[in-house]
C-alpha cells in the first residue's frame, strides 16, 4: 500500500524570511505528481508550565499578544534560548520570568504541535507544584499580570470559546483528565 508520504516530494527549500524566533521557507514540491509551493515556517521550539498552587488553583498569565490585537489568558511560556536547549531548562527559566514563581521539580505532561499545517513548532508542557515565591524577569517590551484560577473556570472559557490559546486549552484540558483536578 502506498503512503501518502510517497506521495509527496519536497524539491527544493529557500529561505524566504528570517525574523528573530521565526525562519519562513518556499517549498517547491511534488504532490501527486503535481509541481506546487507550500509554505513552511520553522520555529526552534517553546516549553509551557501549568503552575499549580498549593490550594489547587492554576497561575495564569494575562497578556497582549500583536497576531490577535488583544489580551489572551495563557499559562507562561516562551521559546527556547537555542535550539539544543533542553526543554525542560526553558519550563524552569519561564515559569521565574513570566510568574515570579520556582519550583525544585516539574512533572511532563505532554507535547504540542502548534499548527501543523504550516510550521513545525514544538511545545513540551509542564506541570509545576510546590511553588517557591521569587519576583519576575519579565523582558524590557513584557507586560505580563499574574492570576490564580479555580480548574473549572479555565474550564469553562475554554468550552464556551473564550480561550484559544492551543497550548494553553490542550494543557488545561489534559490536566483536567489525568489529574481530575486535584493537587
Amino acid at each position: 500500500m502506498k503512503s501518502m508520504a510517497d506521495s509527496v516530494i519536497r524539491l527544493k527549500r529557500q529561505l524566504r524570511y528570517q525574523g528573530t524566533i521565526l525562519k519562513i521557507y518556499e517549498d517547491t514540491v511534488l504532490a501527486n505528481g503535481h509541481e506546487a509551493h507550500w509554505d513552511f515556517i520553522h520555529h526552534d521550539g517553546a516549553a509551557a508550565v501549568l503552575p499549580v498552587t498549593d490550594d489547587g488553583k492554576i497561575l495564569m498569565v494575562r497578556q497582549y499578544r500583536n497576531a490577535l490585537d488583544r489580551e489572551t489568558l495563557e499559562i507562561p511560556a516562551g521559546k527556547l534560548d537555542a535550539a539544543d536547549e533542553p526543554k525542560i531548562q526553558c519550563a524552569y527559566r519561564e515559569l521565574e520570568e513570566e510568574t515570579g514563581y520556582r519550583t525544585e521539580h516539574m512533572e511532563y505532561l505532554m507535547s504540542v504541535n502548534t499548527t501543523v499545517a504550516f510550521c513545525d513548532e514544538a511545545i513540551d508542557i509542564f506541570v509545576a507544584r510546590d511553588l517557591i515565591p521569587s519576583h519576575q524577569h519579565l523582558d524590557e517590551d513584557e507586560v505580563i499580570d499574574v492570576e490564580a484560577w479555580e480548574l473549572k473556570d479555565l474550564l469553562e472559557l475554554i468550552y464556551s470559546g473564550k480561550m484559544t490559546d492551543a497550548k494553553t486549552v490542550a494543557a488545561i484540558t489534559a490536566y483536567a483528565v489525568k489529574f481530575g483536578g486535584g493537587k
